[in-house]
Parts: structure tokens; C-alpha cells; sequence
């Protein structure tokens, strides 16, 4: 059996996925999830959501997303707010630097596919996600953290 057929493709996925990463990067100066945090932020009610949230909507682990919202804050594209009720919460607040930098960014890779998968018939698409389902399976990452798609 001649494994080149399927591993082949899925080496131009990944670097596909990298490319677009290093865009987002050199564009925004922003990671993925990163701005997957200042879009999450934007959609949110005044702007603000608490970090549990976030993590939630992100599918990533807490220290992570300590992290993404240090970063983001240390160049000013949200900010921490101790929460009137509770001092031992914080809000995560996205600042008007943010949101113009969010408005700016180009738009994502799966932005792109979403639309791309949207127009597939219902045969294309069920063919794609049992193999991407199986894919999955082979790879031993059915249960591998992924942040949203929106």
C-alpha cells in the first residue's frame, strides 16, 4: 500500500495551516488563539467576559489562557478589571486598541474554509468529515484541545 497518496495531502495541510499562522502572526503580531480571544471579547457583552469563560470558549487549559491574556494585555489589546461583586474575580475587557486591531486582521484560515465547506453538497461533506473522523482516529487525537472556529 502506497502511504504517499494520504500522507502527502496531509503535509500540505499542515503547512497550510502553519503559513497562515506565520501570516496572522506577521500581520497582527498576534498567535491564533490570541485573536481568536480579542474576537471572542468583541462578541461578548460590554466587551467583557471572565477568564473561565474565555477558557471554556477556547477549548484550551487555564495556564494557557493566563498566558494569551498576559500577552494581550501587555500590549494593551485588553485589560484585567477586578470584578465589583468579587474581588477574587477579574474581568477580561476588550480595549478599543483591541477591537480596531481585531477589525484590521485579515480574515482566518477557517473563516476561509467554513465558507469553502458551506458550499460542498451533502454527500461532499459527509465524505470529508468520516475522513477527517478516521483521521483523527488514526492520529490518536480524538480528544486533543482545539479552540472554536468562531
Amino acid at each position: 500500500m502506497d502511504y504517499t497518496a494520504i500522507l502527502i495531502p496531509l503535509r500540505k495541510i499542515v503547512r497550510s495551516v502553519h503559513l497562515e499562522s506565520k501570516k496572522i502572526q506577521k500581520e497582527c503580531g498576534l498567535s491564533i488563539p490570541q485573536l481568536l480571544a480579542i474576537n471572542y471579547l468583541s462578541k461578548c457583552d460590554d466587551f467583557k467576559s471572565s477568564q473561565l469563560a474565555l477558557r471554556k470558549y477556547l477549548h484550551l487549559n487555564s495556564s494557557t489562557v493566563t498566558g494569551i491574556i498576559t500577552r494581550l494585555a501587555v500590549k494593551g489589546l485588553v485589560a484585567k478589571i477586578p470584578s465589583a461583586g468579587d474581588k477574587r474575580e477579574t474581568w477580561i475587557c476588550l480595549t478599543a486598541q483591541g477591537l480596531a486591531l481585531l477589525q484590521n486582521s485579515p480574515p482566518l484560515l477557517q473563516e476561509k474554509l467554513a465558507k469553502n465547506i458551506s458550499k460542498l453538497s451533502k454527500d461532499e461533506y459527509a465524505t470529508v468529515q468520516k475522513g477527517l473522523v478516521l483521521l483523527l482516529k488514526i492520529l490518536n487525537a480524538e480528544n486533543q484541545e482545539a479552540p472554536p472556529l468562531n
